[in-house]
């Protein structure tokens, strides 16, 4: 059985473009059947077309094109388990951006073509890892600052209805039920207790 190449595209949504990605795996002669897409972050793997394209489509033998290593995913732990995966399994990884996974090297030489990948693989990886807790710093900073301005962040504060004192208070005098109390008020039975706390 003759071994096949795919070629795997992601973007984190909807809204951005494959294009590029699917240009440069054209160039290197795919077919569009080839091509497997998605439109989903690389936070992890759980993404419908990468999970039909590792389990039910690439079989030993097989090779793997992306354009960049974080179309794979952003998580350099993650990256490292599923190239792992690849090895085992005898699965091809070729990189565009990484010119030297993309060479075919003379039968017993795959050992300078694996070193080079590791330490490629390694720093870029970094790199993607490092990307993401720059983005979580960047929120986390986003979110102190705002804070500090007063500003509110989440669900905006419940404001005590207009008839409240007066509603509160036929309750207190016993003439109508904490139900009946809170369904006046149009609010739910614990933040009308919550509220009636001194």
């Amino acid at each position: 059985m003759k071994n096949k190449t795919f070629y795997y595209a992601r973007v984190s949504s909807r809204e951005q473009n494959l294009d590029r990605q699917i240009e440069a795996f054209k160039e290197l002669g795919a077919d569009e059947r080839e091509i497997i897409c998605d439109k989903e972050s690389g936070k992890d793997f759980n993404r419908g077309g990468y999970q039909a394209l590792k389990n039910t489509m690439l079989r030993s033998g097989d090779t793997l094109i992306i354009k960049s290593l974080d179309r794979l995913s952003r998580n350099k732990s993650d990256i490292k388990n599923e190239l792992q995966y690849f090895k085992d399994n005898n699965i091809r990884l070729k990189v565009i951006d990484l010119p030297t996974t993309m060479m075919d090297l003379p039968e017993g030489q795959e050992w300078v073509f694996d070193m080079v990948n590791n330490i490629l693989i390694e720093v870029l990886g970094t790199i993607a890892e490092q990307e993401r807790q720059t983005i979580r710093k960047r929120q986390r900073e986003g979110i102190d600052a705002a804070k500090s301005k007063g500003k509110h962040l989440g669900r905006p504060k419940a404001v005590k209805p207009g008839n409240w004192d007066e509603v509160v208070a036929e309750w207190r005098a016993g003439h109508i039920t904490a139900r009946q109390a809170y369904t006046a008020l149009g609010v739910s039975k614990s933040v009308f207790y919550r509220w009636i706390k001194p």
